[in-house]
């Protein structure tokens, strides 16, 4: 094999650090980081020392960074959601191919101004999209692309976010108002719309779609509730969003001291996720301070979060099928559930902790168990299946599974699912793209 590509990383957070920066731990014969721009310092560090980088490689923003020229072949732009664009585009501008992370832009202007500098620049754009690139998806992508279904009549898909990842992400966390983030149904199903403009290969004609914010409200709870959980609620103890019992206690996490050998995981100081978003110091003592005075420590009725807990989009394809996607935060268990419907055969499937895919023959009766090859890695062996697919594009060994043309669908249907929402109407798809590609023109002017 040639010499390992050299890339930096924009943004060296969990997602940058941990879930795409970590492919070079064990593959280091392809890649090695040359540079990486962090505003935090302790995250700075962490990634200076686990990459072997000096202070000459290490820098507190994104200009600085690339103010020093190409360093490298491509750069990973991990930073918050708003935060996208500009340090995506100034990438491109600079001679670097870039890997994204989801959803490409918290504007529709902004997804656009991104395509439109890649094709402009000739530089790989790749979404972070990386569900295509766990075992599980490619395995119910490959069944539905053989035709074992038949003709493809209805498609049902469910995005099950659990209580307690509802409220750390979407009510107490980064992306809990839509002023500061992005609306609910681009930042946590943009990875399933794209999954279905993937599995269907048919485009959407229109869509409509309702949802609201129903339970994260003020007006839930009594005046007797505090602003925190640590500041002595008297339903502490029966509250499932109780901060106490989610980063202290671990009460949905029962999982983790089953695991927690095998893992290398240590229950009273857990360095993974969500643990590691509430403090660098994740002893116990850290995350009761971290409760005690930052946004974690939040009751889930005092926070200023504005994003929905319940979507539902319905759909339907150019080619006739019709399709829901149902997305909410209140599941007991973190996993999507699907049902795709066809003249043959039906296909039902789970993707979580335990995952399957069944088929079930219209003509025999038959259930047929579909294998789905052991995943290694973050989502579902996605978060490496994606670095790995990235690498070879920039080798020039394969074509990539995704561009961002392609990504973009799923975010215009994101974007058109909220305005169908917020107006009460049905939007037609192809008058939505012609608005898109108004925007396109204006960019490449």
């Amino acid at each position: 094999m040639s010499k390992p590509l050299e890339l930096i990383v924009i943004g060296a957070g969990h997602r940058g650090a941990d879930a795409y920066a970590s492919y070079a731990f064990t593959h280091p014969g392809e890649v090695r980081f040359v540079g990486v721009a962090e505003p935090d310092p302790i995250r700075r560090r962490r990634f200076a020392d686990d990459h072997d980088l000096d202070e000459s490689q290490c820098f507190t923003s994104w200009e600085a960074l690339l103010d020093k020229g190409q360093l490298g072949d491509a750069a990973i732009v991990t930073t918050q959601d708003q935060m996208h664009v500009e340090p995506a585009v100034a990438a491109m501008q600079a001679g670097y191919h870039v890997l994204l992370e989801k959803p490409m832009a918290h504007t529709l202007e902004g997804c656009i101004q991104l395509v439109q500098t890649a094709e402009r620049t000739g530089r790989v754009l790749q979404i972070c999209h990386v569900l295509r690139y766990s075992p599980f998806w490619r395995a119910l992508h490959e069944v539905l692309a053989a035709g074992r279904l038949g003709d493809i009549i209805t498609v049902e898909h469910r995005e099950n976010v659990a209580y307690w990842h509802m409220a750390h992400s979407f009510v107490r966390g980064n992306w809990r108002n839509q002023a500061l983030s992005s609306p609910m149904i681009l930042a946590k199903c943009c990875h399933d719309l794209d999954i279905l403009v993937w599995n269907l290969a048919s485009p959407v004609r229109r869509l409509s779609s309702v949802g609201s914010l129903l339970h994260y409200r003020a007006d839930q709870a009594g005046p007797e509730i505090p602003a925190r959980c640590t500041d002595g609620c008297p339903i502490e103890r029966e509250c499932p969003f109780s901060a106490i019992g989610i980063y202290l206690d671990l009460r949905p996490f029962d999982y983790l001291a089953a695991e927690a050998a095998a893992r290398g995981i240590d229950p009273e100081a857990p360095k993974v996720w969500p643990f590691t978003v509430l403090s660098h110091d994740v002893s116990r003592a850290g995350r009761l301070a971290a409760l005690q005075t930052g946004p974690y420590g939040r009751c889930v009725y005092r926070c200023d979060n504005d994003v929905v807990d319940h979507q539902v989009v319905t759909m339907e394809l150019e080619s006739g099928p019709s399709v829901i996607l149902v997305m909410h935060g209140h599941s007991n268990e973190e996993h999507r559930s699907m049902r795709y419907d066809g003249t043959r055969a039906t296909l039902r499937a789970r993707f979580g902790r335990a995952s399957e895919i069944t088929v079930h023959d219209h003509a025999t009766g038959a259930v047929e168990q579909v294998p789905i090859p052991q995943p290694q890695g973050g989502h579902g062996g996605g978060d490496h299946g994606l670095m790995s697919d990235f690498l070879r594009v920039l080798r020039g060994e394969a074509e990539p599974l995704t561009s961002a043309r392609a990504s973009l669908e799923s975010h215009l249907l994101a974007f058109a699912a909220e305005e169908a929402r917020l107006a009460g109407t049905v939007v037609d798809m192809a008058a939505f793209r012609a608005r898109a590609e108004a925007l396109t023109r204006q960019f490449a002017g």
